[in-house]
């Protein structure tokens, strides 16, 4: 046989066959063999990266839910909800251990709901403001 007549990949290489793809980790086809690749290094800038943005979503999405239930506490105390209702002592009682130091800070002798609204309000407000400056703190460090 002659040598044009043949494979098109063995006499010219320009058929499909010959091109690589030049993503990372993908293996290549080169004249219908299979081989790795040897540039495949691993980039621990970006796993970096990566993990650093995976840690602070999963802070502020911390926070910010521990600032929701009590705002959704706040909410339902002051509207009046009705205390023997399930979802509303599912509320309160999520929402008394995140309140910290806050629960009983500014105690309303007279006026339990304004106790509530000034109190766990202050607990959210402190929740997003030490949420905010968590992320900033673990993307600082990454």
């Amino acid at each position: 046989m002659s040598e044009g007549s043949g494979n098109p990949a063995r006499a010219g290489e320009t058929g499909e066959q010959q091109k690589i793809d030049t993503h990372r980790g993908e293996q290549a086809f080169v004249a219908g063999r299979r081989r790795r690749r040897t540039s495949d290094s691993f980039d621990f800038a970006k796993a970096r990266a990566r993990v650093v943005t995976v840690i602070a979503a999963l802070v502020r999405w911390a926070g910010n839910l521990a600032a929701v239930i009590l705002a959704a506490h706040v909410v339902l105390t002051v509207g009046g909800a009705n205390p023997d209702n399930s979802i509303t002592r599912f509320v309160a009682d999520w929402a008394k251990p995140l309140a910290l130091g806050f629960r009983n800070l500014f105690p309303q002798p007279g006026d339990p709901e304004l106790d509530v609204l000034v109190n766990y309000g202050l607990a959210a407000l402190f929740w997003l403001i030490v949420t905010s400056l968590a992320v900033k703190i673990v993307r600082a460090l990454g």
